[in-house]
């Protein structure tokens, strides 16, 4: 046990790790802990990989095009759609290789009550991009990504945004490998209709016990688009 401990600590620092091992606690009576980091990266000026291959890449413009296997919640993809997400897929034949997420403005948390803000026009949100397993070592996720940044750019987005979960190894080192900016953290604990949030933004606490009840966190990337 306590070299697995060691081992936590190693992929996600200590202080993740021990709201790691509290998480865990926690879940053992019913109650939800989630960390979250909050990180920007430049969006690339050019396609990371030339277009060759059999991946095909295309918008998703609603709930009714998803194909039967889509790994997430048909009302999790509706909510989506309603409060303005936008999707991309790619296809290797008449197989989902994967998709990618992205929003303009703000968007509401899936797992959590929460809003995050970008209230410059030059950022974006991205979430939820996601490669089927067996098709990791491929183009699937480079072609959704250099498409992703040909819409941004077409919107005159210089910054993307992006909640990573802090227990998350491989997503941590994969945001480290690319650059990203470090804007904040937030830990929010769930238990029945109750939430309480933590957070380096205002509005720092906030506990709710009401489902429409969420804190909203703005991530103001005004003095990164001065950097460029």
């Amino acid at each position: 046990m306590f070299t697995r401990y060691l081992h936590t600590i190693g992929e996600l620092g200590l202080g993740n790790a021990a709201w790691y091992v509290l998480a865990r606690c926690l879940g053992g009576v019913g109650c939800r802990l989630h960390r979250y980091q909050f990180v920007a990266q430049r969006v690339a000026p050019q396609a990371m990989r030339p277009k060759v291959g059999s991946i095909v890449v295309r918008s998703l413009a609603s709930a009714a095009e998803l194909p039967p296997c889509y790994p997430r919640p048909p009302d999790i993809v509706r909510a989506r759609f309603r409060q303005g997400g936008c999707s991309i897929a790619a296809w290797k034949g008449c197989e989902l290789a994967g998709f990618l997420w992205y929003q303009f403005g703000a968007y509401h948390e899936d797992e959590v009550r929460a809003r995050y803000s970008l209230p410059s026009p030059r950022a974006c949100w991205d979430y939820d991009v996601y490669v089927q397993p067996q098709l990791r070592i491929g183009l699937a996720f480079c072609r959704l990504w250099d498409e992703a940044y040909r819409r941004m750019h077409a919107r005159g987005i210089e910054w993307t945004c992006s909640r990573i979960s802090a227990f998350n190894p491989a997503s941590l080192r994969a945001h480290r490998r690319i650059g990203t900016v470090i804007l904040g953290s937030a830990t929010f604990l769930v238990w029945g209709r109750w939430q309480l949030m933590l957070s380096g933004h205002a509005p720092y606490v906030h506990l709710s016990g009401h489902p429409a009840a969420r804190p909203t966190l703005v991530f103001d990337t005004a003095s990164l688009e001065r950097g460029n």
